[in-house]
């Protein structure tokens, strides 16, 4: 690859999680203090570190040619980008990140069509000025710089959005949520020109294959067991596995050695039936990545 592939990292809540994931897929991120300009232990990659807010901005301009951010900064920036692939953290959080609309707990304010005319305090400024618009609903949106909750409890705004998770924070402050206008998760992007180069856009496919590998693996782990020539039907029925397990004999023995990739969800039930159908030295481990 001739010319370096300029990465984008977000800043913030997802750099920790971003850096932890590009570990688990190969590669190493090393953030020098307050360095925007981190390492990497590839030659063909130059990462910078940037806001999620201005990453498809960035990334539109050519200034990087991919990058991770959310989708709602796509929404909001209205940023002309190449959307490569969907990277739900799971290690982030179990639940979706979400933009609702909260309005005061004794507000009579319960639909989006009784803030006709009124105004909304948010950082998501466009994308929520649009969303009215496509609804018809008049409202005056002012960009909060932050403690957004606090406009609408000072009576500086009649209505928030605000992302939120669990909406804790939301009812801590007194107010109700009254609308879910988007679900959002992370994207990796690219810019259009990057996604035509074909060494780029190979570049770019090989990152997100193995990130999304990572990401999979997250929720499976893998299980070894050894089993009796006359258990083995039945515990190999037992298993719920991505293809059929793998099955081979043990050494100058009637028993055999199965070995499986399963949702760690189901691991906690699993294991008690396997040993009450006769499966013995049962091994869990985890996995790094799944393609």
């Amino acid at each position: 690859m001739k010319e370096k592939l300029k990465l984008g990292i977000p800043k913030g809540s997802l750099q920790d999680a971003t850096i932890a994931l590009f570990k688990h897929s190969g590669w190493k991120i090393n953030v020098n203090g307050r360095s925007y300009f981190p390492e990497i232990n590839d030659e063909t990659i130059e990462c910078s570190i940037c806001r999620a807010q201005e990453m498809s901005r960035y990334v539109e301009s050519g200034t990087l040619d991919a990058g991770l951010t959310g989708i709602d900064w796509i929404y909001e920036t209205e940023s002309d980008v190449e959307i490569v692939a969907d990277l739900v953290y799971s290690k982030v959080s179990q639940r979706p990140a979400r933009w609702v609309l909260a309005v005061p707990h004794d507000s009579k304010i319960g639909r989006l069509e009784d803030l006709e005319g009124k105004k909304i305090a948010t950082e998501m400024v466009n994308f929520t000025r649009n969303y009215f618009q496509e609804r018809g609903i008049s409202v005056k949106v002012e960009f909060s710089w932050g403690a957004t909750e606090a406009k609408v409890v000072s009576g500086l705004a009649d209505a928030i959005v605000e992302v939120t998770e669990t909406g804790s924070t939301i009812k801590a402050h007194g107010l109700k949520i009254i609308h879910e206008l988007l679900q959002t998760n992370t994207k990796l992007i690219a810019n259009h020109e990057a996604w035509a180069n074909s060494e780029k856009r190979g570049k770019i496919e090989h990152i997100a294959l193995l990130l999304k590998g990572a990401l999979q693996a997250e929720k499976m782990v893998g299980l070894k067991t050894n089993v009796s020539k006359e258990n083995l039907e039945k515990i190999v029925g037992l298993l719920p596995s991505l293809n059929a397990p793998t099955v081979s004999h043990l050494y100058h023995s009637d028993w055999f050695a199965v070995e499986i990739v399963v949702d760690s969800s189901v691991v906690r039930d699993l294991i008690p039936e396997l040993i009450k159908n006769g499966a013995e030295g049962i091994i869990e481990y985890p996995l790094n990545k799944v393609i």
